[in-house]
Parts: structure tokens; C-alpha cells; sequence
């Protein structure tokens, strides 16, 4: 029986079992118990038995044993049922053949089961066709067959649409924990970008003062004693820069030539006047999102740590163009550059943060000739609110 509609079963029992035996109590037929309340009880265990052995649905094989037991039954309560009502039983197995075996056999089914009366109407009665009452019962039973020939297939149909909208659900499930692990995965990546670009930088500027104040300490106690408040400025900076990027300043917008400013003046503090660096900006910046401006300040940033780091630089330019169209950063140092194949974690993070908002890297040197790192993001008009 199908699991969808596991009533109707159920009520055709207790219907056909209350008539035939109000049918033998007035003396209307002759209902013989055994079999006819027998059979009733058997096909009710049937069943219950098939419910509880394939909740979901009997596999073919095990339909078709199932079918053809019903179908036997049927006819035993057939030949007890003295009210002649337990025709309506074999309206079942169309039903059923339609959720095992499809449309096609619940057809051939239900034209079976419309056979099987006109027979037994012509075993009992020859002249069947004549009376008024056979051909009315036997038009009933037909519309009865296409009546539960179409619920079966709309329970059919149902079953199929829950089970759809059940794999949507587990799909959408997955989708949604893979987008939280690339959410978490993303995050993981920013963060460690921003420690490296970030803290990373200013990690370096008080690593080089507090070598300075070392070597300064006897020969100079003035310049050791420079070099290490530029190191707790260089401190301070980096709480800020962490502020920042928690979001807890935000209520301090963020101004990308106030900021680069900062970092060259930072930049040749650390290094005692060694290392010249000049800003050239123009353009507009308030035209582009925070988030371009940020990234723009991140690469001039690991640009000038680069550069202090491995380059032996004695100038670093630093240039900014927000023009209308796209906004390009340029770093470009008189060192001795480095061979290909050296890039290492801070170029590749700031790759991954530039490509997050559209832009692209390049990045031409060569040994001895110096390195020259351009940043270019093209403008994005704002989302509509």
C-alpha cells in the first residue's frame, strides 16, 4: 500500500466489513463470515506487514508477490460478502500498481480488474447487459477505477515533489556549509594578510630602531635614545593598525594620502635619513570605496617593507593616481631588486587582496637595476542602497 495515502486502504475495510455485515443481520445476503471477515482481516495484515517491512516502498519483486496476494484475497472476500459491495476492494490494485510499477500498469491493472467483473457479472447473470442495475454498478466501478487511477497519480506526484524539494534542502544544506568554510577560509586569509601587511611592517621598523639603539647606546646615547621613541611610535602605530582592522576606529574614516604620508615620514625615521621617500598623489580618492583605499594603502605598505627588508635601496618613490577611470599605485626603489621566482607571502597576499577587489599586479625588476611594483584597480560605481 503506499505511504502516502495509507488510509484509504483502511477505510475500504471497515466500509465493505460494516455492509456485508449489515447484509447478513437483515437477512439482504448471505454472508459467509469465514471467509469474508477472514479475508478483511488478512488483507489488514497485509498490510500492516508491508508498512512496517518497507516503509518507503516495496521493491518490485516484492510488489508484484504483494499485488497478486491482495488480488487473492479480494476475491475470497468476493465469495463471503453477502452485500455484493467488496467489488469496490479491487479498486486497490490499480492504486497500488501505480506507486510500484507506474501509469502504464495501474492502467492495465485497473482494465483488468474491470474485465474480472464483467466476467463474473456474465458467470452470474447471462444476460447481465440488459439490467439496468449491472450496467449502473459497473459503470461506477469504471469511474471508480479512473477516480483512483488520478489520486494515485497525484499522491504519486506529491510523493516525488516532497522527495525533490528534500534533496533541494539537503543541497542548499551543503551548499551552505561549504560557503560557511569558504567564509571561514576567506577570513582566515584576510586576517593573515593583515597581520603580515600590517603588524608585519611596523614589526620591522621597531626591529631596525632597536638595533640602531643598540649600536647608538655608547657612541650616542642621543640617537639611542631617538631611535627608541621612534620604536614606541612604531608600537603605537601598530595598536592603531590593529584597531583598525577589528573595526573598532571606525568612526575615524580612512584618508589613503594621510596615511601614505604617514608611512614615508615612518619610513625615514626608521631609517636615520638613509632612505629617501617621496609621495606623489593626484586625483580624487573619495570617488573609491574604502576597500580599494585600504588596499592600495596595504601594498604601498609591503611595497616600503620590501624595500627596507631585502632591497638596499637609497630612494623609494611612491605614486597615486585615482583617475576617474582607475586607480594605480606605484613603488619604485633604486635597489638591487631580486631574481625571479622569489616572491614571497606578503606579494602573494597582496595579489589575493587586490584581485578581492577587481585590481591586478605587476611587478618589473632586475638584479641590480632596482624593483618597480604597480597596483592598478579599476573604479566600480557604488552599490545602489
Amino acid at each position: 500500500m503506499s505511504p502516502s495515502v495509507p488510509w484509504v486502504a483502511p477505510v475500504l475495510y471497515v466500509g465493505v466489513l460494516v455492509a456485508g455485515e449489515y447484509a447478513g443481520l437483515a437477512g439482504l445476503g448471505d454472508t459467509r463470515q469465514l471467509p469474508f471477515v477472514g479475508g478483511l482481516a488478512a488483507a489488514a495484515v497485509l498490510d500492516l506487514a508491508e508498512r512496517r517491512r518497507f516503509p518507503a516502498g516495496a521493491p518490485r519483486p516484492a510488489a508484484l508477490g504483494l499485488l497478486a496476494a491482495r488480488a487473492a484475497l479480494f476475491v475470497l472476500i468476493a465469495v463471503g460478502d453477502g452485500a455484493g459491495l467488496a467489488r469496490v476492494l479491487f479498486l486497490l490494485l490499480p492504486f497500488t500498481a501505480y506507486f510500484a510499477f507506474g501509469r502504464a500498469v495501474s492502467v492495465g491493472v485497473g482494465a483488468g480488474c474491470a474485465a474480472a467483473v464483467v466476467m463474473a457479472f456474465q458467470l452470474t447473470e447471462p444476460r447481465w447487459y440488459r439490467s439496468q442495475e449491472h450496467i449502473s454498478d459497473l459503470l461506477m466501478f469504471v469511474l471508480g477505477l479512473v477516480l483512483t487511477i488520478t489520486m494515485a497519480a497525484v499522491a504519486a506526484e506529491e510523493r516525488r515533489a516532497r522527495k525533490r524539494v528534500q534533496e533541494a534542502n539537503e543541497r542548499l544544506r551543503a551548499s551552505s556549509e561549504r560557503v560557511a568554510e569558504l567564509s571561514a577560509a576567506a577570513e582566515r586569509n584576510r586576517v593573515a594578510r593583515d597581520i603580515h601587511d600590517g603588524l608585519g611592517h611596523h614589526l620591522t621598523a621597531i626591529s631596525v630602531l632597536l638595533e640602531k639603539a643598540a649600536a647608538f647606546r655608547d657612541r650616542d646615547p642621543v640617537a639611542a635614545d631617538t631611535a627608541i621613541e621612534d620604536a614606541h611610535q612604531s608600537a603605537r602605530l601598530a595598536l592603531d593598525d590593529v584597531r583598525r582592522s577589528v573595526g573598532t576606529l571606525r568612526e575615524a574614516p580612512f584618508r589613503l594620502s594621510v596615511a601614505l604620508d604617514e608611512l614615508a615620514r615612518q619610513a625615514r625615521r626608521t631609517d636615520d635619513g638613509q632612505l629617501a621617500v617621496t609621495v606623489d598623489w593626484s586625483g580624487d580618492e573619495h570617488r573609491y570605496r574604502p576597500a580599494v583605499l585600504m588596499t592600495l594603502y596595504r601594498a604601498a605598505q609591503e611595497g616600503l617593507t620590501n624595500v627596507r627588508r631585502h632591497a638596499r635601496a637609497t630612494r623609494v618613490s611612491v605614486t597615486v593616481h585615482c583617475a576617474p577611470t582607475e586607480a594605480r599605485l606605484v613603488v619604485a626603489d633604486d635597489g638591487h631588486g631580486f631574481g625571479p621566482g622569489r616572491e614571497g607571502f606578503g606579494l602573494r597576499g597582496m595579489r589575493e587582496r587586490v584581485t578581492l577587489v577587481g585590481g591586478s599586479v605587476t611587478v618589473d625588476n632586475e638584479p641590480g637595476r632596482g624593483t618597480r611594483l604597480a597596483v592598478t584597480i579599476p573604479h566600480q560605481p557604488e552599490p545602489a542602497p
